[in-house]
């Protein structure tokens, strides 16, 4: 079915005239400094081995350099995304190359005297594999030396095996360098236990349920696009960072890091370089300001880390940087201006995270502190301080999250109806017809916030109403052409095609076998915890061994009053025991009907009762990854 959005309203069309105002246009540096050090374009599309194409960067040639920004798009995301459009190999300083715009993250390069350091890997292994096939090309043939994760999320550890193998790692050749203690916990728990969800919410923030056009997805703005269907794997680091000022000396070249938890990721590390003076902050600096609560879905960040840490990489190596690179958009070039950049992001983050807790200290909620909060001109009008990933409006929102917790301090949303119940009692009270006159109004008044919100009400009473779904479909359309935040819009106009067609099927499976089976054995039985359905499991009364032969490891999952619960070591009374390796006893545990196959071919043993595994299975729930967003 060809799916046609509506045009911009002339409301919006203005809007997006007037935020011109805002914004420093008659600054171009970052259209040169993106450009720097070129030495060779993409040698043209990303393909999977069975020739599927998931990224072609034609599909953004319609963007333009010199286009104006379409009535539909916001100019400050227009011009972002005019920048990053164009990928290659950039020769970034001597010593240091970056593969970028191929995937939503960058491949860095550092060539030593007898091999390459790969520092992040891209989300997906066919982008990485196509960048390192440009430096094979084009800069040198040296094998690689060591990995380097800087932080744990998933677009920078993903495309691990297309630059090194795990034999390679496992063998010891290769060293994986990671920050932080439990690195494989959060990089993979992050993606795992609320995948399914996440992986939803992933699909309205990077448009990946809308057309590349100017009434659709543009760029994710922090990088061009998220690839459609990548194969994401996944190596263990060998040597983890976990503390500031470790040195590692790497194919001649030393490398010092500054261990940053609790920043834009749970475990995150900034990297100097002292032979090529330079310097990247990981996903702590970027040309965007960075979310301090992902509309994805993760953890809530402390906005006031990121500004400590990058005060602090600023005291050790601010002095001596000559260039700064990133894992995402391009690098920095000259010692004023990355200070200036590095302060510029520092005092961005700190800002938001003061004046958002000074406002709380007054009484503020959340949302009447976001409407309130601007960031002062000179850090505003910062293109480095724009909108691109995180917003100024939901990460005030977020520092609250992380502050004071999900309670805004109004009574009223302390313990309010669901939004069916209140729905239906609100339009039994004011009538659907007087809700839709409302909506009908505020739309032509071009007032879309409020006619989202009161359309709400009649959508969630009576779903089948498509009146209401188009009109309230329409708004969010508007909403989501006068955004300058890519996941903003992504989210808006996906909410508006579901409106309209209904539930989207996702663009591609998110699940990767290797992340799924690098899962420490704790972290696979959390995941299967939370796959129990706990009322029908109330009565439930399993307990299996499971003895993991690869790794020598024993551990007993027990299901009592709902709850599964694990622990190392076997259980006396155990009513069976799984014996085998570790991906045959992931399977069994995920899909406990494999086990009578897997019995038979010997790939496990089963000892005691398997009557067990049929009841784990009759307790387990099935995630479908189509659930409802805009509608019950």
């Amino acid at each position: 079915m060809c799916y046609q959005p509506k045009p911009a309203t002339t409301h919006t069309a203005q809007v997006n005239r007037d935020a011109a105002a805002l914004y420093d246009l008659q600054n171009t540096q970052d259209f040169t400094d993106s450009r720097r050090g070129l030495i060779a374009e993409l040698p043209g599309n990303v393909t999977k081995d069975d020739g599927t194409v998931i990224f072609d960067p034609q599909d953004f040639d319609w963007i333009g350099d010199e286009a104006p920004a379409p009535d539909t798009v916001n100019p400050s995301l227009w011009r972002q995304s005019q920048i990053i459009r164009h990928g290659g190999l950039y020769k970034v300083t001597d010593g240091l190359y970056q593969v970028r715009n191929n995937d939503i993250a960058n491949l860095t390069v550092v060539e030593g005297t007898d091999g390459l350091i790969i520092i992040d890997c891209m989300a997906g292994v066919e982008s990485a594999r196509q960048g390192m096939d440009m430096i094979r090309e084009h800069v040198s043939d040296k094998p690689v030396a060591a990995v380097v994760y800087t932080h744990t999320h998933i677009d920078h550890y993903g495309g691990v095996k297309g630059v090194v193998s795990a034999e390679d790692v496992a063998s010891g050749k290769v060293p994986i360098i990671a920050p932080g203690h439990q690195f494989d916990k959060h990089a993979l728990g992050e993606n795992v236990i609320a995948g399914n969800a996440m992986a939803r919410r992933s699909f309205y923030a990077f448009g990946g349920l809308l057309d590349l056009n100017a009434q659709g997805h543009i760029t994710c703005g922090l990088g061009i696009v998220s690839t459609a269907g990548p194969t994401i794997s996944y190596i263990s680091p060998t040597d983890l960072i976990t503390e500031t000022g470790t040195k590692r000396e790497i194919a001649g070249i030393e490398f010092e890091f500054l261990y940053a938890p609790d920043t834009e990721a749970p475990e995150e590390m900034h990297i100097w370089i002292p032979q090529l003076k330079a310097l990247t902050c990981a996903e702590n600096a970027n040309h965007s300001l960075h979310n301090i609560q992902t509309l994805r879905g993760a953890r809530t960040r402390d906005a006031r880390n990121f500004a400590r840490y990058l005060d602090e990489t600023l005291e050790r190596w601010g002095d001596e940087a000559q260039v700064h690179y990133g894992p995402h958009t391009w690098p920095v070039w000259g010692n004023e201006q990355i200070t200036g950049f590095i302060e510029s992001q520092r005092d961005a983050y700190k800002y938001i995270h003061d004046q958002a807790l000074r406002l709380a200290n007054k009484g503020y909620t959340p949302l009447e502190a976001a409407e309130v909060i601007e960031l002062p001109e000179e850090l505003r009008r910062n293109w480095a301080n724009r909108g691109y990933h995180g917003t100024l409006h939901h990460d005030v929102r977020a520092v609250f999250t992380k502050e004071l917790g999900m309670w805004d301090g109004d009574p009223v949303s302390l313990h309010p109806h669901p939004p069916v119940e209140s729905a239906h009692r609100f339009v039994e009270f004011a009538g659907a017809d007087a809700i839709l006159a409302e909506g009908k109004r505020a739309f032509e008044a071009g007032d879309y916030r409020w006619a989202t919100e009161i359309l709400h009400k009649l959508v969630f009473a009576d779903p089948d109403n498509t009146a209401a779904r188009e009109l309230q479909a329409d708004a969010y359309e508007q909403m989501g052409y006068q955004a300058e935040g890519p996941q903003w819009r992504g989210i808006f106009l996906s909410a508006a095609k579901e409106l309209r067609l209904g539930v989207q099927p996702p663009p591609y499976v998110t699940a990767s076998q290797d992340t799924i089976l690098a899962m420490p054995v704790e972290l696979l039985l959390d995941f299967l915890a939370v796959q129990i359905i706990g009322d029908k499991a109330v009565d439930s009364d399993i307990t299996i061994n499971l003895d993991f032969t690869d790794l020598g490891e024993h551990w007993t999952l027990w299901i009592k009053r709902g709850v599964l619960n694990a622990r190392r070591g076997h259980a006396a009374d155990a009513r069976l025991t799984v014996t085998g390796p570790k991906q045959a006893l992931t399977g069994v545990l995920l899909k406990p009907a494999a086990a009578e196959k897997l019995s038979s071919s010997k790939a496990i043993q089963l000892d005691g009762d398997p009557v067990a595994l049929k009841e784990l299975a009759e307790v387990l729930d099935v995630f479908e990854p189509t659930f409802p967003i805009v509608t019950p």
